[in-house]
């Protein structure tokens, strides 16, 4: 198998090199970048830029390492840099899995990143335990640990005039002065910033910029918001405006698990059904952007950062430009403040950097230490656990159920979709061991072999329906795989015995999101006994993570021709003879011809022109993209030039680049097309997203 790995990984390298990417990278290759950052959890994003470098951290909960510190030249790829601990120095049972107590949905979470006089400084709270400081003079580590106490969290911090402050509170802002020693706060230093009534929310994050303080939080009542604050001096008084509102990136709001109280049990075997909750599609909750901050690069442009509830995979980081208008940062561009592209050109740097993943995530267990992207779920037992001649061994400990389970390996579900695969030799474990390969999640499920009266058993187990299948096994070696359609919010399992045929074993399972954990689904290998025993141990190898949506280089039609279909009302794109863009319906005697067919021509840097293959002229943007605006002209000037949104599975919307703003019609009313657009909702029924197909390209030419 070490062979076979070797070589896998060797094509992979080879395919990166021809331009195709294995692992989601936002990077599209030619000079844009395409939202999320990443497709996988990064929730509570914070970034300074230090010189040419920019540096973002994000939440971790109840895992170890934590507090992930990335590094970037151009704010869109991201290297690992390190973590901010390798085991949390906190001793508290919850952390541990002791006594009953568990740390699901707290730990470290919402940090904030600064840096001052030459040190970078990592503030962060625990709940119940009060704000970490983490400090170091370089941000690979080694970072030195401060327990300040105190009960702030989301906090934001300033270095101002010799001082420091930490911003924190929701709707009622707090400030609050930080010791210097970081031995505690300044007594009767804690005074309101900003009174209630102000909009405000929380997630805040503080700047001084030309002499003028700037405070952006996150106001998710009744919807995610973000919301700026902005005075002459830190105590204010302050004014807000919101600076980006309704952005949801064409993502609908997830599928709840209900039921699962934030500061509730967790969900038991036998005594807990899957119960779920589907909002209207455009009810947009937090599947808009939110909690989030801005960033300056060395030329003078600003770049925002934020979140948004990514369906199954949880929260994921988006970039956003910056457009300043009377003294305030608005979220997106000139004509469209607020908003935010989906594919945008790269932020201006002076780096030249090659389009690449932050992770490796499949991992041969060869190198003698985990990959990065690895983290134990809730602190483990280092004694129960080894790297052995390229193998990962998990030793069996009493565990009632997973949720329980020390020493579980985790990393993070990826999107859109990934296949994870892993070999699995069991033939060390004893009576009431198991171990296997799960989807750690609300509810979880897994598959793996079990030992029963010295006998291997593959076993599954759905928590969600309290599913079990039991097989008898001939051998104590199987691969095992997990096949996971986060943007879809459905997983499933297989296993094979000869590693080559794959058999699916029990029902898709749905996989929804949850505020308990405060985590997306987790990929995890697991090994525990059900006994109340120490047992044997497990090894696995070869962890192999397939993305097969993660080469984005064909989704745009370039040099093709192509029908536009219409999400909203499954209308085609029609080039008029009067030299106006109508739509036309299935049945319609144009709906088949050339009058509904365009040439995709490249512009380079991710731009296009649509050209009516019937001569009609380029689709342009006369005027100000009003209702009838959008035209056929019979020459390409620069109102022609759209900017290509994908949205994968053939999805995508066409940004003007004359009005930034949106290719688009009310279905309902049967006007003309427009370039008036702010964005699409979060269904991608509002008009602006088009589904394309090729329309037999030679025959078309053959016809001109």
């Amino acid at each position: 198998m070490k062979k076979i790995m070797i070589l896998s990984l060797f094509f992979m390298t080879l395919l990166s090199m021809n331009g195709q990417q294995l692992s989601w990278t936002a990077d599209n290759g030619n000079g844009t970048y395409t939202n999320p950052l990443f497709y996988d959890e990064f929730s509570d994003p914070d970034i300074i830029r230090v010189g040419d470098s920019f540096y973002l951290v994000g939440t971790t909960m109840h895992c170890n390492p934590g507090l992930v510190v990335l590094e970037s030249k151009d704010l869109v790829n991201w290297d690992f840099c390190s973590y901010a601990f390798d085991r949390i120095d906190i001793d508290d049972d919850r952390f541990r899995l002791e006594n009953g107590k568990e740390a699901y949905g707290q730990g470290i979470w919402a940090p904030c990143i600064r840096y001052h006089d030459g040190k970078f400084y990592i503030f962060s709270n625990i709940n119940g335990i009060g704000m970490q400081v983490y400090v170091s003079e370089d941000p690979k580590g080694p970072w030195t640990h401060y327990n300040m106490g105190g009960a702030i969290h989301d906090l934001s911090v300033l270095f101002d005039n010799g001082r420091i402050y930490a911003i924190y509170g929701y709707d009622e802002v707090h400030c609050i002065e930080i010791k210097p020693d970081f031995s505690g706060y300044v007594d009767n230093s804690d005074f309101c910033l900003i009174e209630r009534g102000n909009a405000m929310g929380e997630g805040h994050h503080i700047y001084k910029i030309d002499g003028k303080y700037y405070i952006i939080s996150a106001d998710y009542s009744p919807m995610g918001r973000m919301m700026c604050a902005r005075a002459d001096k830190l105590e204010g008084p302050y004014e807000t405006r919101v600076i980006s509102c309704r952005e949801t990136m064409g993502t609908e709001h997830s599928t709840w698990a209900v039921d699962i109280p934030m500061d509730g049990a967790m969900p038991e075997p036998g005594k807990w059904s899957l119960k779920t909750s589907k909002p209207n599609a455009d009810k947009m909750g937090c599947a808009t952007l939110h909690q989030g901050g801005i960033v300056q690069l060395e030329n003078g442009d600003w770049w925002g950062f934020s979140m948004l509830d990514f369906l199954a995979v949880g929260r994921t980081t988006c970039l956003s430009p910056v457009t300043w208008v009377d003294g305030w940062p608005y979220f997106g561009l000139p004509g469209n403040l607020g908003r935010s592209p989906r594919t945008w050109l790269k932020p201006s740097v002076s780096a030249s950097v090659t389009p690449h993943a932050p992770y490796c995530r499949s991992d041969n267990f060869d190198n003698g230490r985990l990959q990065p992207v690895w983290q134990w779920n809730h602190l483990p037992d280092d004694s129960k656990w080894s790297l052995r001649k390229g193998k990962l061994r998990l030793n069996t400990m009493p565990a009632k159920n997973l949720y329980w389970a020390k020493n579980t390996l985790t990393q993070r579900g990826i999107g859109p979709v990934s296949v994870s695969t892993v070999t699995l030799e069991a033939d060390k474990l004893k009576n009431g061991d198991i171990a296997g390969l799960a989807l750690m999640n609300i509810p979880y499920e897994w598959i793996g072999i079990e030992i029963r009266d010295g006998k291997p058993l593959l076993s599954y187990y759905d928590l969600g329906t309290d599913t079990s299948i039991e097989k008898p096994l001939d051998s104590h070696k199987i691969q095992l795989r997990l096949t996971g359609d986060f943007e879809h919010e459905w997983a499933q399992f297989s296993f094979s015995t000869d590693g080559k045929t794959f058999q699916d074993i029990g029902q898709r399972l749905v996989v929804p999101y949850q505020t308990k954990t405060f985590q997306g689904a987790r990929i995890s290998l697991f090994a525990f006994n059900r006994l109340g025993k120490n047992g044997g141990y497990a090894e696995f190898d070869d962890f192999i993570v397939e993305e097969p949506l993660a080469d984005r280089s064909r989704n745009i039609p370039l040099g093709k021709v192509i029908s536009l279909t219409n999400l909203s009302n499954n209308h085609r794109m029609q080039a008029h003879s009067r030299r106006m863009v109508l739509s036309v319906w299935q049945g319609d005697a144009d709906y088949e011809t050339d009058n509904c067919r365009f040439i995709v021509h490249d512009r380079g840097n991710g731009k296009v022109a649509l050209e009516a293959v019937n001569g009609n002229g380029f689709i342009t943007v006369a005027g100000l993209g009003l209702s009838g605006d959008l035209r056929l002209s019979p020459k390409e000037t620069d109102d022609c030039l759209f900017m290509w949104q994908d949205m994968l599975h053939g999805q995508f919307m066409l940004l003007s680049l004359k009005t930034h703003r949106y290719v688009g019609l009310d279905p309902a009313s049967g006007e003309p097309y427009s370039a008036d657009w702010p964005g699409t909702s979060a269904s991608r029924l509002g008009g602006t997203v088009f589904k394309w197909t090729e329309a037999g390209i030679i025959d078309v030419m053959a016809e001109k």
